[in-house]
């Protein structure tokens, strides 16, 4: 019997501010889909994607390691330029990793960390896959 096939939908990060989340992933470029104060909860749909990123307010800060959420896309300088417009600067800027991917990190006022990036077929097939 084959496995039943799942897709990742959502990733829930923690926030300490809700309105302040809600600016910062707006001026990121989610779109807001729920904004639910009472819950202290809120979650944006990514465009041109079918997964979801929620924002849930909880006590303290995140502290490290903590997970780090990956936004792919073609253009990553375009994304970078068009953070940087909407007031974002990435904590590390854009730049070719030796895994292959080009990267820029940003974090959350939570202090969640974003990456943007570029991996194309590396992604998932790097030279390096196993039984490749």
């Amino acid at each position: 019997m084959p496995e039943p096939a799942f897709e990742l939908n959502q990733v829930t990060l923690p926030a300490v501010d809700l309105a302040g989340s809600i600016d910062f992933y707006t001026r990121f470029g989610l779109t807001l889909i729920v904004d639910s104060p009472e819950n202290q909860y809120a979650r944006f749909e990514i465009p041109g994607g079918v997964g979801t990123v929620s924002v849930h307010v909880a006590p303290g800060r995140p502290s490290e390691p903590a997970p780090h959420v990956y936004f792919e896309s073609a253009d990553p300088e375009a994304v970078v330029d068009r953070l940087r417009a909407n007031g974002i600067e990435p904590e590390a800027p854009l730049a070719d990793q030796p895994w292959l991917w080009r990267e820029a990190w940003y974090r959350d006022p939570a202090g969640n960390r974003l990456c943007i990036y570029f991996a194309g077929e590396n992604r998932k097939h790097p030279p390096w896959r196993v039984g490749a």
